[in-house]
């Protein structure tokens, strides 16, 4: 029988397949028959690098496996028979981990053949398989939180649940790989980027002129940078079809909370300088500390606002977006609602408002997987600071 023949033989078959020989010029390098090169190659799954008894030094043998169990039996620590076979200690803990069964003692046999079993291409997704996780994740996909954020939101929705896991890159997979279509492919659209492959970000446009009365960022409070004090805000616009129409965005530093500013006629720097004091008299005085902002045309009248509205306005360097992380950010999430080379202009405040509760509703990672409004809530309930 073919099982019979000696390991050596399986070694050969498997170097020459890496080295890109075909089935049949392998197994006859190695000097196994048709029908045994065959089946050894379908055991591995069908995939060249794949198959356990490969001797490239990546996978265990049969033999240090029986060889493992017999020095785990013994009472020999790890480490000890890591150095016996030559190998890093992490190895044999992966593989013990991996192995053992639920009640017994780790053995060779069932760990060798749930190696082969894990080793087997195509593998089903893992949400094709659990119609729960499933369900779950196609929901939140629906309310356009991220592949990351339903990751990590699963690990609080269902904390003593280890079934209801699973990785931002599987979710991307199903929805994009051929053949792992466990999503429907639809639901790429509810994705920021709406698109399979993710592109490099554009250019920030120029900016041309100086404003008069800039206070540079570099004059911002401390306080500002650590995030630890609430009130301190980032702003731009979003723009529309042609620049000919355009929404403001302001981003809470500390919570990410988010508003909208409607510009329903247009976006000069005294359309702008309505919204905006209209929109920092809604926050509490708590609030109203500061707001960062380029150096667009749009805030030429930054001063009028300031006074009226009671607030201290940055402005951040020429081409460095990046002073305003949290705003390019929201701002890049917006674009899933708003889409360039739209018009803008067709959107009610109405409509703003509701996209900016559902973006305030969503799961961030750097609040804890907490939401904006539940940090900003908690924020608001706070006692005052002593």
């Amino acid at each position: 029988m073919s099982r019979s023949l000696p390991r050596f033989r399986r070694v050969a078959f498997w170097d020459a397949v890496r080295l890109g020989m075909s089935n049949e010029e392998a197994g006859r390098h190695a000097g196994v028959t048709h029908p045994t090169e065959l089946r050894w190659f379908a055991e591995a799954g069908g995939v060249k690098s794949n198959g356990p008894e490969a001797a490239s030094g990546r996978y265990l043998s049969f033999d240090e496996r029986e060889e493992i169990a017999l020095a785990l039996a013994r009472g020999e620590s790890q480490r000890s028979i890591a150095a016996r076979l030559g190998r890093s200690p992490s190895t044999i803990c992966r593989e013990v981990t991996r192995n053992k069964g639920w009640r017994g003692p780790y053995r060779a046999g069932p760990a060798e053949k749930m190696t082969r079993q894990r080793a087997r291409r195509p593998k089903v997704a893992k949400l094709a398989a659990d119609e729960r996780l499933h369900m779950v994740v196609q929901h939140w996909l629906t309310l356009r939180w991220s592949p990351e954020q339903i990751s990590l939101r699963l690990v609080e929705a269902f904390p003593d649940d280890e079934s209801m896991r699973i990785s931002p890159e599987t979710i991307y997979q199903s929805l994009y790989v051929q053949g792992r279509g466990a999503l429907r492919r639809e639901l790429a659209a509810c994705l920021r980027t709406g698109r399979a492959l993710r592109r490099p970000r554009r250019r920030e446009r120029e900016r041309r002129g100086r404003l008069s009365d800039m206070v540079n960022i570099r004059d911002r409070p401390a306080e500002v940078a650590d995030r630890a004090v609430p009130g301190h805000w980032e702003g731009d616009l979003i723009i529309g079809r042609n620049q000919a129409s355009a929404i403001g965005t302001l981003v809470e530093r500390s919570t990410r909370f988010c508003m909208l500013l409607h510009l329903p006629d247009g976006r000069d720097a005294v359309q702008v300088r309505d919204a905006l004091i209209a929109a920092i008299r809604t926050m509490p005085e708590q609030l109203r500390r500061s707001v960062t902002w380029d150096q667009g045309r749009e805030l030429a009248r930054h001063v009028e606002v300031s006074i009226a509205a009671g607030i201290d306005i940055y402005f951040c360097d020429p081409h460095s977006p990046w002073q305003r992380g949290s705003n390019e950010n929201t701002n890049g999430l917006l674009r899933q609602y708003f889409p360039k080379g739209t018009d803008l202009s067709v959107h009610s405040a109405e409509h703003l408002a509701a996209v900016a509760a559902e973006l305030n509703g969503r799961p961030r990672k750097t609040l804890g997987i907490r939401t904006p409004a539940e940090a900003l809530a908690e924020l608001l309930s706070a006692p005052p600071a002593a």
